[in-house]
């Protein structure tokens, strides 16, 4: 995620550096050929490229919105997973008889890995270190190991359930904070697996470049640098734009602008640890990136 203290703007460059290359040499080719006398004789109406132009812009707006929707989304499920990590323990906390603190503690530790295992799978990067010895000491192998955890903990909650004399209205509570858990994970696994639609995206993109072709034909070629800067920059500016919309609209893909999962995932642990009285917790450290995983 990008912090507002510090952005990168080479980091943006660095996306769309073939595409400037690419623009910066067709706006210069236009002029340089403008200079030849047939090639002026070539001129289009300048309503033709603002009509196309006009498109290209609502086509963008459109997308634009619905990559920051889908961006937005991803953030408010993992708002709600921290919610919900903190509240689930804090019921079992409250709900244990005294003296079951060993209970207590294999939910709370359950939790915090659930929350790095769901970020990293996501991510679809090689599970930690903190993960793997989790789920090596407890024996859990499984193809979706986020929802293994929950059956983990379904289990053991069914078990506590009987041996501890829970209520009836604890465990409703308790089995409403997994539903709500398991709903979060859903959702993450829908924006991840379903992608933007590649069709839209192709459009878009095709207008934008006969968009900057037809664009120094309805140009006056008196000014020929002021072609060339005009050439260069406005079609620059619809590709910039797609650029951001296509970077947000997959919000776990493990790049700036992703989804602060993990840093979520250790504001989880850092709660949570505290809340069953656990000493010495390391805190986390301040972030001088310009952004945050």
């Amino acid at each position: 995620m990008l912090l507002n203290k510090k952005i990168s703007v080479w980091y943006f460059i660095s996306e769309i550096k073939s595409q400037i290359l690419f623009i910066g040499i067709f706006a210069v080719a236009v002029g340089l050929l403008d200079m030849l006398p047939w090639f002026r004789k070539i001129s289009l109406p300048l309503n033709i490229p603002a009509l196309l132009g006009t498109a290209v812009s609502l086509l963008l707006a459109f997308r634009t919105s619905q990559s920051y929707e889908r961006w937005w989304e991803a953030r408010t499920v993992w708002g709600a997973v921290v919610n919900d990590s903190r509240t689930f323990v804090r019921l079992v906390i409250q709900f244990m008889p005294l003296g079951e603190e060993k209970t207590i503690q294999k939910f709370a530790e359950r939790q915090i890995i659930w929350t790095y295992a769901l970020g990293e799978s996501l991510r679809r990067l090689p599970f930690s270190e903190k993960v793997r010895k989790y789920l090596d000491e407890n024996k859990i192998d499984a193809v979706n190991i986020p929802n293994a955890l929950l059956d983990a903990h379904s289990k053991q909650l069914k078990d506590v359930s009987v041996s501890k004399e829970l209520t009836d209205f604890q465990q409703m509570q308790l089995n409403e904070i997994l539903t709500r858990l398991c709903d979060s994970m859903g959702k993450c696994e829908r924006l991840k697996n379903t992608v933007f639609p590649r069709s839209y995206s192709v459009l878009v993109h095709i207008l934008i470049y006969v968009f900057a072709i037809l664009l120094p034909f309805g140009l006056d070629d008196s000014q020929l640098v002021v072609e060339v800067m005009i050439t260069f920059l406005i079609p620059m500016v619809f590709i910039a734009i797609e650029k951001t919309s296509i970077i947000m609209q997959d919000p776990f893909e493990n790049s700036p602008v992703d989804t602060p999962m993990t840093s979520l995932a250790q504001t989880i642990e850092i709660n949570i640890r505290q809340m069953i009285g656990e000493q010495n917790i390391s805190m986390k450290k301040e972030n001088t990136s310009y952004y945050e995983m």
